[in-house]
């Protein structure tokens, strides 16, 4: 292309940044403003009168954060290629300039560091990230005050950890779903009653479908971290702290638990193909990890009237990337989805959304999962694909024998502590939509039809509940008929041939509106409780 390099396309080149993640969308200048995709990515052009009104750094970072936004990623190693006094030659020439100020505020907060700078006498303050544009610090007792730059540090994080979320179109779509008003909506639908028969089984569900996502299918252990949930979910007043995670990992994973506690060990995320092994991910170093965590849990104090999808997604897909714990990280991650939907309110006990589920249940959205999780995983594999090996095996703190060695653990700590999840929030958005309408409604709407013919058959034969659900159940899965080992089980359907017929059609007709899955929904009957 042509154009003209500007803001963070220009400083990438001219200081060599390299980041993790890549650019949301390259920026030139050009005769005609324009957007377009190039290989994947955004291109942005911006008309001549955009150009930076001074040359080099200055003007670049200005255009930057006034036209780009906040990429922290990105700053903190572009802070890290500069001459340090050309950032302190801008400040100190435009100290009532809300770019300078928010370029140095932003250079002290990231690095710890402290320019040559008397700091800012007078003039309003401005927030150090657009909150029309970002997720930010939710209100004012979270948002601490710098008298120095006179910035409001709005920050969603802190410096050790600051998840972002771009508010793009897709993602004021995705929290714009109001998970209350939806339950609401059912209960008003179906009766807060039939809504109550749903809790236990909503709850199994959702724990077998994270087994699933695991590739793992052990009842016992489906049952235990079903227990987990029941008992946790929105309990906690800290779910990231050493003592809870700790408790709840035990509670998942039981006493055979090989590996517990903090992980103290490398690890990554792969495959073997018919070959070799594949590294698809690999997760901070284990000393890198308490800091991390710590920052995920003051994102969450620092967002708590934010929107519950963002949150939710951020703690799920934040945890899952840090990877703090021996064993069970999956599982704790998708617990965090529905203990953070609990705490904001926005889902009542006892129900637990069974996310995981509808996951497992649409080929889009397991295909999303994956997609979601390589947003971040796969340019860190293709950033340092060779800065690790497989060399002689190591027994760690832990007891994990490992021989994966990683020499850049300290430069990928800077994508790792300033991920950008705007894509996991527009997911996790997309699977709670579907959870509520699919999973959820589909539930409802099977026990209601099931209850509706348990009702009529009973016009026409007597027996107990076991007896009659598995007629129905019979009769369902063979095409609305009655089957031979049924009628063999059942001999009084033989002798009242007309009272079967009937049946039959009291079947098809409490059926007519079916639910998404209906195995899954016979189970849900079979072990809710009855009423």
């Amino acid at each position: 292309m042509s154009h003209e390099e500007v803001g963070y396309t220009w400083l990438e080149r001219e200081y060599g940044v390299r980041c993790v993640q890549p650019l949301p969308a390259k920026s030139f200048l050009g005769t005609s403003a324009a957007r377009s995709e190039d290989d994947g990515r955004g291109v942005r052009v911006f008309r001549p009168h955009y150009r930076p009104r001074e040359p080099g750094l200055r003007g670049q970072l200005e255009f930057a954060l006034k036209h780009e936004g906040v990429n922290l990623e990105f700053l903190a190693r572009l802070f890290r290629a500069i001459h340090i006094e050309d950032l302190e030659a801008w400040v100190q020439a435009e100290a009532r300039g809300q770019y300078a100020r928010r370029a140095g505020f932003i250079y002290e907060w990231l690095t710890g560091g402290h320019l040559a700078f008397e700091g800012v006498k007078s003039g309003p303050y401005v927030d150090a990230l657009p909150a029309d544009d970002y997720l930010t610090a939710s209100s004012p007792e979270t948002t601490k005050i710098s008298r120095r730059w006179r910035v409001r540090d709005n920050f969603p994080g802190v410096p050790g950890y600051c998840p972002t979320v771009r508010l793009v179109n897709q993602v004021k779509k995705a929290v714009a779903y109001d998970v209350s008003a939806e339950l609401k909506r059912l209960e008003n639908q179906f009766g807060a009653p039939l809504l109550m028969r749903t809790a236990v089984w909503l709850t199994v569900k959702e724990s077998r479908a994270s087994f699933a996502i695991e590739h793992e299918d052990d009842s016992s252990r489906i049952k235990r971290f079903a227990a987990a949930m029941e008992r946790h979910t929105g309990r906690f007043d800290r779910p990231l702290v050493a003592e809870n995670l700790r408790r709840l990992q035990d509670e998942i994973l039981g006493e055979a638990a090989t590996a517990r506690g903090a992980r103290q060990s490398p690890v990554f995320v792969g495959h073997t193909d018919a070959y070799h092994q594949v590294v698809d991910y690999i997760a901070p170093r284990w000393d890198q990890t308490p800091e991390m965590l710590a920052g995920l849990e003051a994102f969450l104090a620092r967002t708590a009237k934010q929107p519950t999808i963002a949150r939710s997604a951020v703690a799920s897909f934040g945890f899952v990337y840090i990877h703090p714990l021996a064993d069970g990280n999956g599982r704790v991650s998708r617990f965090l989805i529905n203990d953070t939907l609990r705490r904001d309110k926005a889902v009542p006990e006892p129900f637990i959304l069974p996310v995981s589920a509808a996951i497992t249940d649409s080929t889009q959205l397991r295909a999303g999962y994956d997609r979601v999780l390589e947003t971040f995983s796969r340019p860190l594999l293709s950033r340092y694909r060779d800065a690790y090996r497989f060399g002689d095996a190591k027994v760690y703190e832990d007891g994990v024998r490992s021989n994966l060695e990683f020499d850049a653990y300290d430069d990928a700590a800077l994508a790792w502590r300033y991920t950008d999840f705007t894509s996991h929030v527009e997911y996790l958005g997309a699977v709670i939509e579907e959870t509520v309408s699919r999973e959820m409604r589909g539930e409802l709407l099977f026990l209601r039809n099931h209850d509706r013919a348990r009702r009529d058959v009973k016009e026409f034969i007597e027996g107990p509940d076991q007896d009659i659900d598995r007629i129905i159940r019979s009769i369902r899965e063979n095409n609305f008929r009655i089957s031979g080992k049924i009628r063999r089980e059942f001999p009084v359907l033989d002798q009242f041939p007309e009272r079967a017929n009937a049946l039959v059609e009291a079947v098809r007709e409490a059926f007519a509106e079916e639910p998404a899955d209906d195995t899954e929904a016979d189970e849900a009957a079979e072990s809710s409780p009855k009423g």
